[in-house]
Parts: structure tokens; sequence; C-alpha cells
């Protein structure tokens, strides 16, 4: 006599897009002889019934309907173990996997197996390029795209929390998946420029959250020109921009080159004659706009002179007399060397030198 209490044991299956399932299927309780073992499903590439794989004990595994070789019996006849494995899973083999089991003299005893996937997202943040400003815009965008479920997307802010808002949609694909946005907003200004922000994906797909370290920019054209000195015969030009600035330094008049070298942001004066004699200008600019700063070198009696007069060019424009005494001495070589503000005498009587 033959048990009737016959079981055929299977599972419920979650897989991640790409990787392998394995579908078990295992018969109990029972000595009837074992016709076969035959797989049928219903899924989204196959929406009505397929015969797709059977087991026989006489010729073993064998692809029914068409060859699919990412299938492969790893079961045993002996053991009445009917498990498949299913390599690179997609989209379309997500759905209901029956096994059964023919006996003798009881029949069909089947399980239905659900294969359920997980598609990880895509992840990506986007700079919005906002310019410097005094309403709230939108200055960046974190996306987890084409996800199953769909992702959780999150902003860590830190410091600029009371700052900053977020908006976020989630947009549902015929495919089973979903693309999640969320955009960060808040006030263009200097002081959030640079601040680092992470923006955090979530969603059973991934191990573990992903985390996205995104630089806030805020775009602006050149600040305010200022012109360092280095050296005694060194000077640099600054001025705060973002994109960086680039630097170009010119002179009105021939350019002295024996006398003086530009390289990117720095003036150096090669030597102490006379060519240096003249207004040098300094050019900040990006692509949103440029900006000036103005230095005026002078020798005289055989002794170096220089002097970064951020106010020449109006003076020399609009001739205005100014009156200024020496500023400093110092004892250079056992010589006194003196520095002036030469801008009455550049206005008075200097034209010739630019």
């Amino acid at each position: 006599m033959y048990l009737t209490a016959v079981q055929v044991i299977g599972g419920n299956i979650t897989v991640v897009r790409g990787e392998t399932a394995v579908l078990p299927c295992t018969l109990t309780d029972t000595e009837e002889p074992l016709s076969q073992i035959s797989w049928q499903r219903r899924t989204r590439g196959k929406p009505r019934t397929d015969n797709f794989f059977t087991i026989l004990p006489t010729s073993g595994p064998k692809y029914v309907n068409g060859l699919d070789r990412r299938f492969n019996y790893i079961g045993s006849l002996t053991g009445r173990d009917g498990s498949l494995q299913l390599s690179n899973v997609t989209l379309l083999d997500e759905g209901i996997y029956s096994c059964i089991f023919t006996l003798f003299p009881s029949g069909n005893h089947q399980t239905d197996i659900p294969l359920n996937l997980l598609v990880p997202p895509v992840t990506s943040v986007k700079d919005d390029r906002p310019f410097l400003g005094s309403d709230e815009v939108s200055l960046a965008t974190c996306t987890a795209a084409g996800s199953r479920p769909p992702a959780d997307v999150k902003w860590l802010t830190g410091s600029l929390k009371e700052r900053l808002n977020t908006t976020t949609s989630s947009t549902q694909h015929d495919d089973g998946t979903a693309t999640t946005v969320s955009t960060l907003f808040g006030i263009p200004t200097i002081k959030i420029n640079r601040h680092q922000v992470n923006c955090v994906v979530t969603t059973p797909a991934l191990p573990e959250a992903d985390v996205l370290p995104f630089t806030l920019q805020v775009y602006f054209p050149p600040m305010e020109v200022k012109i360092r000195e280095r050296s005694k015969d060194s000077f640099e030009c600054l001025s705060e921009a973002n994109p960086n600035a680039s630097i170009t330094w010119t002179r009105s008049g021939p350019w002295p080159l024996s006398a003086v070298k530009a390289e990117g942001s720095v003036l150096t004066l090669l030597s102490h004659s006379s060519d240096l004699n003249g207004l040098y200008q300094c050019e900040a600019t990006n692509l949103h706009g440029t900006k000036y700063g103005h230095l005026y070198v002078h020798v005289t009696s055989a002794l170096f002179c220089n002097i970064i007069c951020g106010k020449i060019l109006s003076c020399i424009l609009n001739l205005l007399p100014i009156r200024l005494s020496l500023s400093y001495f110092e004892k250079k070589n056992g010589q006194k060397c003196y520095y002036q503000l030469c801008i009455f005498w550049i206005c008075k009587a200097g034209r010739g030198l630019l």
C-alpha cells in the first residue's frame, strides 16, 4: 500500500536581475514509482502556460518547446529532487513556475514556485547649475532609475539642513521598474557654494545603501580683483569666481619681454630697469563675466619701486588731482629705497610713461 500524504515542496524565490535563481522542488512521503518530472511556467515572457523542461528516468533532462541553456537540472531522480537552476535572470523570467511529479498509480502532484525579481537602480546626481541669486532654485537632482521595487532617495545636507528643501517623485514603467527623482532646492548664495551633501539611495535590490557625494556649486562671475604681493618682485592676481577665473596680464604699451614675465596669475619683475614703467592690467574672466585689477610700476634713480594702485585707472580717466606723500622707507644693502604712491604724479605728468 502506498502513502497518500504526498507532498511536493517548493518555495518563494526572490533574486536580483542578472543573478542566478534556484527553483527548488522535492517530492516527499511516497514510495510510488516516478514516471517523470516536468516543468511549466507562466511568466512575463511566456504569459500562457508553457511546458519547457522534463526529466525522464530513462533519458534524463530534456528541453521542451525550445532550447534555453540558462536552465540546468541540479536535482536527482533517485533523491526525487526536481530542482532547476536559472542563470542570468531577466524581468521576462518573472512569474510562476510549476514543478510536477508524475507517479504511478496516483498521477500528478505539483507545487507552484513564484519567482520575483529585484532590479537595482542606476543612480546619478546632476548639477542643476544654479546662478548666484536671492530666489530659491533647484541646486541638484538625484536619480535612481529603473529600480524594482521603487528606490528610496534622500538627501543628507549636514549643516545646511535649515537652508535647503527637497521634493521627491516616482514614475512607474511598463516593465515593472520605477524611477525615483529627488531634487534639492535652496537659495544659491556663496555661503553654500562648494559645500558637500550626500544623496542616499536605498532599496532591497542593493546589498547596502548607495551614497553619492556631491559638492554644491553656485556659479558667479569674478568678484573683486585683488593683487597680492608675493615677494618684492612678484605679484599675484586673485579673484573669487565659479568656475574659477582664468587670469591674463596685459599692459598699456609694448610688453617688456626682458623685464617682466607673466605666468598664469603671477606677474614677476625680472629687472629694475625703466622698461618696467607702466600700468599693468590683470583680467579675471570666466563664462559669466570679467573683472579687472591694475598694478602701476615706476622705477626712478636706478632704484626699484612699485605699488598696487587699485584706483589708478579712474584717476587717469578723470584727471583728479590727489595729493599723497611718501609711503615708507626701507633700507636695502645699505641704501635707502623708497616706494611711492604715484597717483598724483601720474595724473599730473605721467601720461608719457603709459
